[in-house]
């Protein structure tokens, strides 16, 4: 990197992308400046780790603003629920009022003006709400997480042998939270070239949910089975197992979607922004095997 090394604010720094894209950032040599809710183990961490840890909260613009002072580039993430469209617009006009030169957003591979899920629609009127900013904007819409694997409503069945979706023939590329921190970090280093543009970010192989199932039980070295069901059926599960409203709502729509082809594709955009192909999904289940067989350490 040249003397005037680049600032960046990383925003969502304890969250899977953030926590990767911080990590990939300061590799490249970058100023990494992380924005978390609270000073915590997990924000202690990334301190230890060399970035500039600031305190905020994309719903207070005012606690934006003085995190964004002095970067040049920022990276915009938002969970699944409620309140994304403010988040956005909160960032954006931080971002214009302290000349911030560059803003990485992480969409949905599923944005959809006309989905079901408020999830997926309120995340294509996110893009949207950039794209008349003015800013110098760039989206990214990954499939998929890998992590999802790991989440609390997928992890007891898969310990039990079970790969549980309700998604039928769909199929999608999966992708891990670690390849698109690199992503993301290529892209708030050297941005030039893709301002304005969209890029989707998949793993390495497309494939249904039966190939998925298949993989996982080579990686883990014991039967994984895919379970097709009702999306209505998944959904009500979901509610009994204290899955928040929000996200409950979203995948009642979004796996219409993926049925419907949403999530289909495969891309190299991974490797061609950052010069290494991302982790397959058996490479996924091995590094994470212990926690997936519920192996107690």
């Amino acid at each position: 990197m040249p003397a005037d090394t680049k600032t960046v604010l990383i925003s969502g720094a304890t969250g899977d992308t953030g926590r990767a894209a911080v990590r990939a950032s300061l590799a490249l040599g970058m100023n990494v400046r992380a924005l978390v809710h609270r000073i915590d183990e997990r924000s202690d961490a990334l301190a230890e780790s060399g970035a500039e840890i600031v305190t905020g909260d994309l719903l207070d613009i005012n606690t934006l603003r003085p995190a964004m002072e002095g970067t040049e580039a920022a990276y915009l993430v938002w969970p699944v629920q409620p309140h994304l469209i403010h988040a956005t617009v909160n960032f954006a006009q931080a971002a214009k009022e302290t000349g911030v030169g560059t803003l990485i957003n992480l969409s949905q591979r599923s944005a959809d003006r006309e989905s079901t899920s408020d999830s997926c629609r309120d995340t294509f009127i996110a893009e949207e709400v950039l794209n008349w900013s003015g800013l110098d904007v760039i989206h990214l819409r990954p499939t998929y997480f890998l992590e999802w694997l790991l989440y609390p409503w997928q992890l007891p069945y898969l310990r039990q042998g079970i790969l549980r979706m309700p998604v039928g023939k769909g199929r999608h590329s999966p992708v891990a939270a670690d390849d698109q921190g690199r992503a993301i970090a290529a892209l708030l280093l050297r941005p030039e070239g893709h301002i304005g543009t969209t890029i989707p970010l998949s793993g390495p192989v497309e494939m249904d949910h039966e190939q998925m199932a298949a993989e996982l039980s080579e990686a883990l070295g014991r039967p994984i089975v895919f379970q097709d069901l009702p999306v209505a059926e998944y959904v009500d599960s979901l509610k009994e197992m204290g899955v928040p409203p929000y996200i409950v709502q979203h995948l009642g729509g979004a796996m219409v979607d993926y049925q419907n082809g949403h999530m289909s594709g495969a891309d190299d955009n991974i490797e061609r922004l950052t010069g290494r192909r991302p982790m397959t999904v058996g490479e996924f289940a091995r590094a994470h095997a212990d926690l997936l067989n519920g192996v107690s350490g």
